[in-house]
């Protein structure tokens, strides 16, 4: 029997790399004009090296998985693109901060991301510092800005989700759970997680953000009450399989394949689904997870197919 893919997969496949290109170069677009030399209102200068380390930070790579998120589910409510590319770009600049700060000696000590030399290589780490805490401000000044949404409680509600997500019980309180297990802050050594709580770890330094991708196009399209409870399944269940997905590539995928060292879950002694089910597993959960994801889109038509191609591609990407 063949195991080539469908041609109607193939066509999914296809259609969702052609939406993803789209929505990365409109938030392209968009971050290097947040990220231009001129000043705004309300600000004094924009230095340049600071404003050199956060374009080297923000622009130039990645999948914008999670701005395409935003869009996507804010399309499903007729959401006009500029207010759902303002709310993206916001998740992605939240996003690259994390990759910053990660990224740096105190962290996961990385030299390369996307390719590329790491901000504080670039640069240096006192700029790289700034250069994150940066991003991560400026992300919460596009969201309150009323160009992203006239409603104030729309814009609110919008940087509640987003600081949820991206602190102390969401993305940052996931990466101290993670310094922990790796033994940082005692003398004993990596500690053997149990699966319950690498899976809390992962549902917060991973899935937390891009589940408020999600959220957040919700947010903005009005959603009902059930129709955000489907959604929040939708972007559990992505954020999950999408971070066993990054545990199965850190052992099988090559340091080309994706752009920055592999193989540094495994030397930290880090906490996995792959470690705690085996590999074999581990794989059944990501398609398990992706196949959930879809699931929960069963109350929306064919305008949601972006959403569910989408949770194929957090299982089935290479990088």
């Amino acid at each position: 029997m063949s195991s080539r893919p469908s041609p109607k997969r193939d066509a999914g496949a296809d259609a969702l790399a052609s939406r993803l290109a789209q929505t990365a170069d409109a938030i392209e677009t968009l971050l290097d004009t947040l990220l231009g030399d001129t000043p705004r209102d309300g600000e004094i200068a924009r230095p340049a090296r600071l404003l050199a380390a956060m374009r080297h930070g923000a622009l130039g790579g990645g999948k914008r998985l999670r701005p395409f998120l935003t869009v996507e589910t804010a399309r499903l409510f007729g959401v006009a693109p500029e207010p759902a590319l303002r709310a993206g770009a916001a998740v992605e600049l939240v996003h690259c901060y994390s990759l910053v700060h990660d990224d740096l000696p105190a962290m996961d000590d990385d030299d390369t991301r996307r390719g590329r030399p790491t901000v504080h290589k670039a640069y240096d780490e006192a700029s790289a510092i700034l250069a994150g805490d940066t991003l991560l401000t400026l992300a919460f000044e596009v969201l309150a800005d009323p160009a992203t949404h006239p409603s104030g409680e729309i814009r609110a509600a919008l940087v509640l989700a987003l600081a949820q997500a991206s602190g102390l019980g969401g993305m940052a309180g996931g990466q101290m759970l993670d310094l922990a297990a790796e033994g940082r802050f005692g003398t004993e050594g990596p500690a053997a997680l149990s699966e319950a709580q690498i899976r809390q770890l992962q549902a917060m330094k991973t899935g937390a953000l891009l589940a408020a991708s999600v959220g957040m196009g919700a947010v903005l399209g009005g959603a009902s009450p059930a129709q955000r409870a489907a959604l929040g399944a939708y972007g559990r269940a992505l954020g999950a399989a999408f971070q066993v997905a990054d545990d199965i590539l850190d052992v099988e995928a090559s340091a080309e394949q994706l752009g920055k060292a592999t193989a540094k879950d495994q030397d930290k002694g880090k906490g996995t689904l792959v470690q705690a089910l085996g590999l074999d597993a581990a794989k059944r959960e990501r398609d398990g997870l992706s196949a959930a994801a879809v699931a929960a889109l069963a109350g929306f038509g064919p305008e949601a197919d972006g959403l569910r191609a989408a949770a194929r591609f957090a299982a089935e990407r290479k990088s």
